[in-house]
């Protein structure tokens, strides 16, 4: 299994080591030189010795390129990530879910395949493996194993209830992900079964994180706020940081991604977020979401004229900058608005939040004693 990924990303070259943050960034030049020690099976550079040891204590002196270092092509699109719904379908059934819909549904392992081609040969380096609960998937541990071997740096945003399976511990434990996103909702049992509508749910979780710590996994905590679980938040904080230092705080419950208000019932008011300005998002133009089809989108909220990839390969992304930009355009119930530049949503979750008639305290400054 290769020990180093080479890739260009943007206007840089980088190399990176799965399951490891730090990265080293390479000029031009030295780039090449390893693409061409690739393609004709030498020895790795010494100079690439010397700085994987620096970098990761890591020891490659007289390892062939060919098995040890996987060297990415260029190519004509500047994506460099891309999130992936590998099926909506999950074994929870949480209040706050922003999925419009949750049916367990998608491409056939073929096209998933190809799918992960396209994603490759749009210069995806970073791949998020998403859901619904990806971990259910049919088709999870190949697609994670495909993507792996391409040279894909892989994250796994779950909700944890399966990752004390030996198949899934082994894959990860063999094949480093860049990290695992767990979603915590709640201390004890009543609050957080209460939340994802699924008895047995928290003990699913902590398992899942107890057999993840264990096998060094590395772990990041995000501790999901709603009405049900906000008189515990300290409690949570308290047992995230017992499995990493890397713990986030979501509170900021949005509408479904197509407008409809349900998931807006959970949302604890005290807990509510929005306090950065938005200054700007790079969906569409460095990085995509794509749905269980194969339907590629800006991100995961501003899904409209959805790309086929499975239709058109990786060309159909050429468009995508355009359709993104369109999508930013501040329309609607924000149109002439006269504080638009200190707004706290992109203009996608705002139109979703408009669709639902949710209350603008909820999103907007106009309903939090802001005026123009």
């Amino acid at each position: 299994m290769h020990a180093l990924i080479a890739s260009p990303q943007q206007r840089t070259y980088l190399v990176a080591r799965p399951g490891a943050r730090r990265g080293i960034q390479l000029p031009a030049a030295q780039f090449d030189e390893l693409a061409s020690a690739a393609a004709a099976d030498a020895v790795m550079p010494e100079w690439l010795v010397n700085a994987a040891r620096r970098a990761w204590k890591l020891d490659l002196a007289g390892r062939p390129m060919r098995g040890t270092v996987i060297v990415r092509p260029r190519t004509r699109l500047n994506y460099s990530r891309a999130t992936w719904e590998l099926n909506k379908g999950c074994n929870f059934n949480c209040r706050m879910c922003y999925l419009a819909l949750r049916k367990f549904e998608g491409l056939p392992w073929p096209e998933k395949v190809r799918l992960i081609d396209v994603m490759c040969e749009a210069g995806v380096l970073w791949l998020q493996f998403t859901g619904g609960e990806p971990t259910i998937d049919r088709d999870f541990l190949n697609a994670y194993t495909y993507a792996y071997e391409r040279g894909m740096l892989l994250e796994i945003l779950t909700n944890g209830s399966r990752l004390h399976r030996d198949d899934i511990l082994d894959a990860l434990t063999r094949m480093p992900p860049h990290k695992v996103t767990v979603s915590l909702y709640g201390a004890s049992e009543e609050a957080a079964d209460s939340l994802t509508r699924t008895k047995g749910s928290f003990r699913l979780v902590t398992k899942g994180l107890d057999a993840a710590r264990a096998a060094g996994i590395p772990i990041e905590v995000t501790i999901i706020i709603t009405t049900h679980n906000e008189h515990e938040v300290d409690a949570m904080r308290s047992l995230a940081h017992e499995y990493t230092d890397r713990v986030s705080e979501f509170g900021s419950i949005s509408p479904t991604y197509d407008g409809q208000p349900d998931p807006l019932a959970a949302q604890s008011m005290r807990f509510l977020g929005g306090n950065t300005v938005f200054q700007g998002c790079p969906a569409g133009h460095t990085f995509f979401h794509v749905d269980p089809f194969g339907l590629a989108t800006m991100c995961k909220v501003g899904r409209e004229n959805p790309i086929d990839l499975m239709e058109t390969g990786v060309a159909g992304l050429l468009g995508l900058p355009a359709i993104a930009d369109a999508q930013m355009l501040r329309t609607g119930g924000c149109s002439g608005c006269k504080i638009s530049g200190t707004c706290r949503v992109c203009r996608p979750l705002a139109k979703a939040y408009q669709s639902a008639k949710a209350p603008l305290e909820n999103y907007c400054q106009h309903g939090q004693g802001v005026s123009a």
